[in-house]
């Protein structure tokens, strides 16, 4: 077999046929774990949406999305997703709420009863430091030193340095001040979908029951 000729168009030939080949494999590896992975991630936020909302059986309605100003003028996106239990009574909110924190976003998971008083949370992604900032997920919690669960944000969550009633998570400030900004711009996305009297401004549609 005759060897191949070390050339400029033979490595081009070569690099341009071994990009094709890896191209066509990490589109084929994407096929097959896009479905698994979107499953994954359906999966979190229904487990989310229960754990916020501490109801285990309930109906979750098509999600609104909310655009608001946030206080730099910068337009934030909010998804409310309304809920109510087997019996068909209103039961609040679960709203998604994004803020940048110290090493990037800070995705919330707020679940709000009629009235706006925060029922729970979780976080739907973050990229904050390993053993300080990843805290969030945890010392926000009910029982714990930043105990958020039972405030209503009609006055917005502040950390206690800066004059509020949340103690910072310790060494973690910024990321503390982020995390209670994404809360409060929740209840004020969630809030604007309220009527006087406490409840649901907008259509119920059912989505799903999970």
């Amino acid at each position: 077999m005759k060897k191949l000729e070390s050339s400029l168009t033979n490595m081009l030939l070569v690099l341009t046929g071994v990009a094709v080949i890896m191209g066509a494999v990490l589109a084929w590896v994407n096929s097959v774990t896009a479905a698994p992975i979107a499953d994954q991630k359906k999966k979190a936020l229904d487990d989310g949406i229960k754990a916020v909302l501490a109801c285990d059986d309930l109906v979750v309605a098509e999600p609104d999305t909310v655009k608001q100003n946030g206080a730099k003028g910068k337009e934030l996106t909010f998804v409310i997703y309304q809920a109510q239990d087997a019996q068909g009574k209103d039961i609040g909110a679960a709203v998604e709420s994004t803020t940048l924190g110290f090493g990037g976003n800070l995705k919330v998971l707020v679940g709000f009863d009629p009235e706006g008083t925060i029922k729970g949370y979780t976080l739907l992604e973050h990229a904050e430091t390993p053993g300080l900032g990843a805290k969030a997920d945890k010392w926000f919690q009910k029982g714990e030193k930043g105990d958020i669960v039972g405030k209503n944000p009609k006055e917005p969550l502040t950390v206690s340095k800066d004059g509020g009633q949340v103690d910072a998570i310790t060494a973690s400030t910024i990321t503390s001040r982020a995390f209670l900004l994404a809360v409060n711009n929740a209840y004020k996305a969630y809030k604007g979908t309220l009527t006087a009297d406490g409840q649901t401004g907008a259509s119920f549609t059912p989505d799903t029951n999970i």
